[in-house]
């Protein structure tokens, strides 16, 4: 019997959006929808199966814990970039890594961002919970019209944001460490330097990939110099971000922010940010859309099916032929 661990399932929807009976009889498929929040959990859970399906980066997958699952043959991941998994330790215990289609998060998680900014600017869920418990409006909100938007990052995802900050009215301003006057200009923002960017702009939002260069890339420097009240949006990846920094700033009511993604998820329940001022949160929702998983969860199938076959399809890392 072939075990397969389907992880991370949050919406309890793997099991209807693919037809994981067509692996065949000789295969069980155990789907968990929640998280294994340590390696040791995770470990004890897993150690049985032979195939892990992972949703994204939701649970890493590093060499210690692959040690520790003696069956484990095939990972498939979603999404086609993932940094949590240790291929060389994949390719040294014989593991195939395959990975599916991207799905569209190059639309999903701009629009994702635009509705945390709007959400932030007009307090949205404040009037909402206002609203339910019986209240009425208490709230001033902010126009986005002539108000500046700082692109941190100008790529896909990056530059999808101008097109919407520009029908709301906004000039837009970008800065990422290889871009360029003319890249920028084709993408219809102005390239200023970083310390202008934070300076300048009413809205702060990232699009940058985690890397060693980015990696605490808004620091206490960087939001020191954001003016009085600006919003910081991050719906990239969490360290990209000085969270000490930006809850102090926060606490002392110096900007606002709005977050998608944290240095650590899910988010513990007594984590400070779930009840820090001035912050609009979402669970890391920014690839999160039906047609995403409807892409996924097939694809997902179709890799195992291609792997029990001989031929695996897109390959992240293989063992070397026999």
């Amino acid at each position: 019997m072939l075990r397969i661990a389907v992880l991370d399932d949050y919406q309890r929807v793997a099991r209807t959006l693919a037809d994981w009976e067509s692996l065949g009889a000789d295969c069980e498929v155990e789907v968990f929808d929640r998280n294994l929040a340590s390696e040791d959990e995770a470990a004890a859970a897993l150690a049985p199966f032979d195939i892990l399906c992972l949703m994204r980066e939701r649970m890493p997958l590093p060499g210690s814990l692959m040690e520790r699952l003696p069956r484990l043959k095939l990972v498939v991941v979603t999404g086609s970039r993932v940094r949590t998994i240790d291929m060389e330790k994949a390719v040294a215990r014989g593991i195939t890594v395959c990975h599916t289609r991207p799905g569209e998060s190059q639309a999903a998680t701009p629009e994702l961002a635009w509705g945390l900014i709007l959400a932030a600017y007009r307090h949205i869920p404040e009037e909402h919970a206002r609203v339910r418990a019986g209240g009425w409006q208490e709230t001033l909100g902010t126009t986005l019209h002539g108000r500046t938007l700082g692109l941190l990052g100008l790529g896909k995802l990056g530059g999808r944001m101008v097109p919407v900050a520009k029908a709301f009215g906004m000039e837009v301003i970008a800065w990422s460490q290889n871009l360029g006057p003319e890249r920028a200009a084709e993408a219809g923002a102005r390239l200023v330097e970083k310390d202008e960017l934070f300076e300048t702009a009413d809205i702060v939002s990232v699009h940058l990939v985690l890397g060693e260069r980015t990696r605490g890339i808004v620091g206490a420097r960087e939001i020191a110099l954001m003016k009085q009240d600006a919003l910081l949006v991050n719906t990239s990846r969490g360290p990209l971000v000085d969270e000490e920094a930006l809850l102090a700033a926060l606490t002392a009511g110096r900007i606002r922010a709005a977050l998608d993604v944290y240095d650590r998820e899910p988010l513990p329940a007594n984590y400070p940010l779930r009840t820090a001022p001035n912050v609009v949160l979402s669970p890391h929702l920014g690839y999160v859309t039906a047609d995403a998983y409807r892409e996924f969860y097939p694809d997902t199938v179709e890799a195992i099916l291609a792997w029990r076959a001989g031929a695996p399809i897109r390959v992240l890392a293989a063992p070397p032929a026999a």
